[in-house]
C-alpha cells in the first residue's frame, strides 16, 4: 500500500443530491421566547395584552393597544450549558453570547374623533428568534465505527466511479461525483481512498460491494460539534382599533437564517485485524435561509378587566441555500509497514437551492387585569410539525424525507403563563412556558420547560425592564444520519440576562 498525502487546489461544484434531515427542517421551524425583557419575563405569554414591541410577534393587532408611540432596544447574554453522556462517559461544555436581541417601534395615527375607528398603528420589529450557538464535546468508547458510514453510502456505486485515472487529482474527481453522482458517491469516495473500504473485487471495475479495514466492536471516539448563527424575523405591522373594545392587526414578516456547524470525529482503535487504527473526519457546513410569513390576530376587551386574543400564523416559507466542505485522514499499518493518508479535496460542495414549508399555527390568549394593579396572563398555542415539508415535492429524496416526517413528527402544543405587579413606578414580573417535544417518541428532542423572572422600573418617558430567562431541553443526537447514528444524551440549559430601554413619545 502506497503511504499518500493528498492536498489539492480550491474548487466549486454544485451536486445534484442532498444531504437534508428531519433536524434541518427543525432547526428552521421551531424558536424560543426572544424578544423584549418585559416579553421575556411573563414567558411570552402576551397575546390578550399588547403594548410591547415584542408582543407584536405573536399577536399582531399588539400595536393598536399602545397609547404612545414607542420605540425599544433590547440587549441579551446567553449562557449555554450542556451535559453529556456518550456510553456512560460524562462531559460538560458551556458557551456565553452577547447579541442585539430585539429592535422595533411604533407610530400611532389617531382617527377622526367622530369615527368609531379610535387609530391605527404602523409598527416595525425585530425579533431574533433563535440562537443557533451551541459547543459540546462527547466522548466515549463505542460499538459502531466511523467505518459504517462510508460503507453504507459505498454499497451499489460502482468501482471505477472510486478510482483516479489518468491525470485526475483528488480534488478533481471529488467534483465529478458530487456534479454527476451526488453526495453518496462522495462519500463513498472518502471511505475508499482513505483506505477506511475495500472492494470485494478490487480486479473488477463494475465491482458494487465494499467492506471495511476496521474490525471489532470496541472504538473510542471523540466527537466535537460546533454551532453559531442565528434566526431572526423582522414584521412589518398595520393594526387598528375599534370602539376601544376591539383590535385588528396585519403582520408581513421577513424571516432570515444564518447556521455555520463544524463538526469533528476522532476515532481510534486496537483491535486485531484492523488495517485502519485511527481515523479524524472533520464536517463543515453553512446554511443560509430566507422566508416569508404572515400573521392576522385580534385582541378583544369583554370588560374592565378580561381581554382574550386570537392569531393565525400562516406557514413560513423559506427558500435555502447549503454549501459544505470535508476533510479525512487516517493511519494505520500493514506488511509494509505504518502508513499515514491525508485526503483533502479543498472542495466547496454548493447544494442546489430548496425550500422549506414549515407549518402554520394557532394560538388564543386569556389576560386578567386587577386594575392598575397588576395582570395575569395564559397563552397556548398549536402547530403540526408533521406536516414540515420539503420542497420540489416531487423530488424522489424530499418525498421519502416527507414520507419519514410524517411517520416521525407529530402536533406541538404550547403554554404560556405570566404575571405582573406594580408597585409605584416598579413592576415585577414573572413567567413559565413548556412546549411539547414535535418527536412522536419524546426522546430525540424533549419538552422544553422555561422559567423567567423580571423587573422594570417607569420614568414616564423612559423605562427600563430587566428579565433573567432560563430553559432546560434534552435530547439525544446521533453523531451521523446514517451509519455511526450511536447517540450522545445531552441535557442543556439556556440561561439569558436581557435588557431593554424604551423610549415613549
Amino acid at each position: 500500500m502506497k503511504k499518500i498525502v493528498f492536498i489539492v487546489t480550491l474548487t466549486c461544484v454544485t451536486l445534484t443530491s442532498y444531504g437534508q434531515s428531519i433536524a434541518d427542517g427543525l432547526r428552521l421551524g421551531t424558536t424560543d421566547i426572544t424578544g423584549t425583557a418585559r416579553f421575556r419575563a411573563l414567558g411570552g405569554a402576551f397575546g390578550a395584552l399588547g403594548g410591547d414591541l415584542s408582543a407584536i410577534g405573536v399577536n399582531p393587532a399588539s400595536s393598536a393597544i399602545f397609547t404612545r408611540g414607542t420605540t425599544s432596544f433590547t440587549l441579551a447574554v446567553d449562557n449555554y450549558e450542556s451535559d453529556i453522556n456518550y456510553f456512560g462517559n460524562f462531559n460538560t461544555t458551556s458557551d456565553s453570547d452577547v447579541s442585539f436581541n430585539q429592535a422595533g417601534g411604533v407610530f400611532l395615527i389617531e382617527a377622526n374623533p367622530s369615527s368609531k375607528w379610535n387609530k391605527i398603528a404602523l409598527a416595525f420589529n425585530y425579533d431574533r428568534t433563535l440562537n443557533f450557538d451551541d459547543d459540546f464535546f462527547a466522548s466515549g468508547t463505542g460499538n459502531i465505527s466511523i467505518a459504517n458510514y462510508f460503507s453504507e453510502f459505498a454499497q451499489g456505486v460502482p468501482l471505477d466511479l472510486l478510482q483516479l485515472q489518468s491525470g485526475e487529482s483528488i480534488s478533481s474527481l471529488y467534483q465529478f461525483l458530487g456534479e454527476q453522482e451526488g453526495f453518496e458517491a462522495q462519500q463513498a469516495f472518502l471511505g475508499f481512498q482513505s483506505f477506511i473500504i475495500d472492494p470485494v473485487n478490487l480486479d473488477n471495475p463494475n465491482n458494487v460491494t465494499y467492506v471495511s479495514n476496521i474490525s471489532g466492536n470496541s472504538f473510542d471516539q471523540e466527537y466535537l460539534l460546533r454551532s453559531e448563527g442565528y434566526n431572526s424575523k423582522a414584521s412589518f405591522n398595520l393594526a387598528a382599533q375599534y370602539d376601544e373594545r376591539l383590535s385588528f392587526g396585519l403582520n408581513l414578516n421577513s424571516h432570515f437564517a444564518d447556521y455555520n456547524q463544524s463538526t469533528l470525529l476522532v476515532e481510534s482503535n486496537d483491535n486485531e485485524e484492523s488495517l485502519i487504527t485511527n481515523v479524524r473526519f472533520e464536517n463543515n457546513l453553512r446554511t443560509l435561509s430566507n422566508g416569508f410569513s404572515f400573521q392576522l390576530g385580534t385582541i378583544a376587551k369583554i370588560n374592565q378587566n378580561v381581554r382574550v386574543g386570537l392569531t393565525y400564523d400562516s406557514p413560513t416559507w423559506y427558500t435555502i441555500s447549503e454549501e459544505a466542505s470535508q476533510i479525512i485522514s487516517t493511519s494505520g499499518s500493514d506488511a509494509e509497514g505504518e502508513f499515514d493518508v491525508l485526503v483533502n479535496p479543498r472542495v466547496i460542495n454548493i447544494f442546489q437551492d430548496y425550500e422549506l414549508k414549515v407549518p402554520g399555527k394557532y394560538s388564543g390568549s386569556f389576560a386578567y387585569l386587577f386594575g392598575k394593579q397588576g395582570l395575569i396572563s395564559f397563552d397556548y398555542s398549536y402547530s403540526d410539525f408533521s406536516n414540515l415539508t420539503f420542497r420540489p415535492t416531487n423530488d424522489p429524496f424530499f418525498q421519502r424525507q416527507n414520507q419519514a416526517i410524517a411517520n416521525t413528527l407529530k402536533g406541538v402544543s404550547t403554554f404560556k403563563v405570566g404575571g405582573e405587579y406594580r408597585i409605584k413606578e416598579w413592576s415585577l414580573r414573572a413567567g413559565y412556558r413548556f412546549q411539547e417535544s414535535p418527536y412522536q417518541d419524546g426522546q430525540t428532542l424533549g419538552d422544553l420547560t422555561g422559567y423567567s423572572i423580571g423587573a422594570g422600573y417607569n420614568w414616564g418617558n423612559v423605562k427600563f425592564d430587566f428579565a433573567v430567562d432560563r430553559s432546560e431541553q434534552d435530547r439525544n443526537q446521533s453523531l451521523f444520519n446514517t451509519g455511526l447514528t450511536s447517540q450522545a444524551s445531552i441535557a442543556r440549559n439556556n440561561t439569558a440576562i436581557v435588557g431593554t430601554l424604551t423610549f415613549s413619545l
